[in-house]
């Protein structure tokens, strides 16, 4: 394995305070040194990060990569090349795949797939119940041994409250996080979009911000009881938000992240019956993405996730009602997260936390610094490039985004992992770069 030389960057590094012209060299897979311009050595790969923020690797904690068993969605090997493009160095898969990764032989398949790809790390997540039906526990202890990092039902609640205690006490037991799917599905009904305005003009049944802050409530409450770790995935109500901030300052051990859709748009992107503006949670209210913001903004948000839900264009073509939920979101994510900087108030530390540091943290996986001797997972971005959002050149098998042809800026230049260039962009001939002073 050769050495990498990363130059002319400014690194913005959270976990060990560095932030400013810092040159990194990559060594036998590991971060070797990390020094003032000119003073980090030579290596035999140079990479020119000039006007470029040089971050640990960005992390995604919340991903669906669809195999075993829905490999006409997305692929592992899919889904960790639509990972480096995006700029991410591991991702997190769910356990909704078939057969459902409720068993060590399942974890393994995937960690193998992970494996011969050769990309992204990817860390499989273990279904909380057999089957995703919410009965009875799935086997946690074998999946841990077999590589899983956390433990979700993501897609289905848990509606059998004494089902949830017992796996935040359990899973505890092997340092795991209960990533929960927050939806009372009595309340949420039939509903396919936000109850509100829109909803009520087009005719749709929706699902009402209740729907997902009463079971907020219940796991905060189950989870003062248990111990345990909580975190809440795909935040989308302000009232969510609020039961956090409350739990976090009684000291409870919860977590939460937020998607960039759910920052980005309200229900107002359905439109006139978009189903890539279908998901759930579902869209939200202004209020309810200016909380989102507003908690991302002050930490209360612990981590940006993709929420990465490929579909098969068949699957999202037919009627409002019928179509699949979800978007894909690997190669738009840091993109659309970087205008929290730009617009929101957002500091770069901030969204280095929320995108690397704290995930990795939460997860309990190597990464989200940059301290000598650590792995050598680095993402150079360039904030400042602008270009336009193409699906057909994703590099995920599917194209469901409400975000085509939008004009975005950002972009991750480079994608190291184990010290290892897996991605780096195509400088852009026709795209407009506004070159401003990384801070």
């Amino acid at each position: 394995m050769g050495s990498v030389l990363i130059s002319g960057g400014t690194v913005v590094d959270p976990a060990t305070g560095r932030h400013g012209a810092f040159d990194v060299r990559l060594e036998e897979g590991r971060i070797a040194a990390v020094a003032e311009p000119g003073g980090a050595g030579n290596a035999d790969v140079q990479i020119d990060a000039s006007g470029c923020w040089v971050t640990p690797g960005l992390i995604d904690m919340h991903v669906h990569l669809r195999e075993p068993g829905y490999e006409y969605k997305e692929t592992v090997l899919t889904g960790a090349q639509a990972a480096v493009a995006g700029g991410f160095t591991a991702v997190a898969c769910m356990a909704n795949t078939n057969p459902v990764n409720d068993t060590g032989a399942v974890t393994k398949y995937i960690v193998e797939k992970a494996a011969a790809a050769r990309l992204a790390r990817v860390y499989p997540i273990g279904a909380v119940s057999v089957g995703l039906q919410g009965e009875r526990l799935a086997e946690i202890g074998e999946m841990r041994e077999a590589g899983i990092v956390a433990v979700s039902d993501d897609g289905k609640p848990i509606m059998d409250s004494a089902l949830m205690r017992r796996a935040l006490e359990y899973s505890a037991m092997f340092g795991l996080a209960v990533i929960a799917h927050e939806e009372d599905r009595a309340l949420a009904g039939e509903g396919c979009m936000n109850e509100g305005p829109t909803a009520f003009r087009l005719g749709l049944k929706g699902m009402p911000a209740a729907a997902e802050e009463a079971m907020v409530a219940r796991d905060i409450a189950l989870l003062e009881r248990t111990g345990g770790r909580l975190h809440i995935a795909h935040a989308s109500t302000a009232g969510t938000i609020d039961l956090v901030r409350r739990a976090k300052a009684r000291g409870l051990a919860v977590t939460v992240e937020a998607t960039p859709h759910h920052f980005t748009l309200t229900e107002d992107a359905v439109g006139e019956y978009d189903t890539n503006a279908k998901m759930n949670p579902p869209l939200r209210q202004r209020q309810d993405v200016e909380a989102v913001i507003a908690a991302l903004r002050d930490g209360t948000v612990d981590a940006i996730a993709s929420d990465h839900a490929p579909h098969h264009r068949d699957e999202k073509d037919v009627e409002f009602e019928c179509a699949a939920h979800g978007i894909v979101g690997l190669e738009t994510s840091l993109a659309l997260s970087l205008a929290l900087v730009r617009e929101h108030g957002v500091d770069i530390e901030t969204l280095v936390r929320a995108m690397s540091v704290t995930p990795a943290r939460i997860l309990g996986v190597p990464g989200g610094n940059l301290a000598v001797g650590e792995i050598g997972d680095v993402t150079v971005i360039d904030p400042a490039v602008a270009w336009e959002v193409d699906p057909d050149r994703f590099h995920s098998k599917s194209r469901n985004t409400p975000f085509a042809n939008w004009a975005l800026t950002g972009q991750a230049r480079a994608t190291l992992v184990g010290g290892e260039v897996k991605w780096q962009a195509i400088p852009p001939l026709a795209a407009a770069r506004k070159r401003s002073a990384a801070r």
